[in-house]
């Protein structure tokens, strides 16, 4: 059964597509269009409406291939174009943080890192490493799991900064859960980390923690000066 058999066809999203732009398409419409077909007794629109009723787009391209073969109409190819829309997505948005560097307001920051760390499973600490001018340098990965489980090492974060010869730095983590309210142990590291800054005159110039689509910066909050 293909995209639009027994469509109407104002719901068929290849002509919609055609004839107005994949930007009109909903999520399940788009979602149709890459699955192509259907399932027995079921139109690729109402297959992607199924899919989409289990989670928005990040979690089905996120969901492991076994788990999505466990999905009725979902076989084999189907989970295979499913992970590998996800990964094209990642990596797209990797490659625009990549050509746009400039790192200079929370804001900007948590656009760039946003699509990664967003729905992160596991918590992931990076160190931003920035020039004079707050264009990135060069990005460390610094601990996987929680910062309680894995305390970060001032002299590690430092070190790796006058390698790279490093301006200012910013601390970049996510929380898993969504909610990226800082824990004691953050604002704890916080202070720690401007403290060793102002010694070796490499100032933390931020702490971002990236929840679900959502972010504080600790600087905003007042808890670095």
């Amino acid at each position: 059964m293909t995209v639009s058999k027994n469509l109407p066809p104002d719901l068929k999203p290849y002509e919609r597509c055609e004839k107005y732009g994949p930007s009109v398409l909903n999520d399940a419409e788009l979602l149709a269009v890459i699955l192509r077909t259907g399932s027995v007794g079921e139109n690729s629109v109402s297959l992607a409406g199924r899919l989409l009723a289990l989670g928005d787009l990040g979690d089905i391209t996120r969901m492991s291939h076994e788990k999505l073969r466990k999905i009725r109409g979902i076989g084999k190819v189907k989970a295979m174009q499913l992970l590998c829309i996800g990964e094209l997505a990642r990596r797209i948005a990797g490659k625009k943080r990549r050509e746009l560097p400039l790192l200079d307001s929370a804001d900007r920051i948590a656009e760039y890192y946003m699509e990664d760390l967003a729905r992160e499973k596991r918590e992931k600490v990076y160190l931003l490493m920035l020039n004079s001018r707050f264009r990135l340098l060069h990005e460390t990965l610094l601990s996987l799991g929680t910062v309680n489980s894995a305390p970060l090492s001032p002299r590690e974060v430092f070190t790796e900064a006058m390698r790279h010869d490093a301006s200012a730095v910013v601390l970049l983590h996510n929380h898993p859960g969504g909610d990226p309210s800082p824990s004691k142990e953050d604002i704890r590291i916080t202070e720690i980390l401007a403290k060793a800054g102002e010694l070796v005159q490499i100032p933390l110039a931020d702490h971002i923690v990236i929840g679900d689509h959502c972010y504080i910066s600790l600087r905003e909050s007042g808890v670095l000066a």
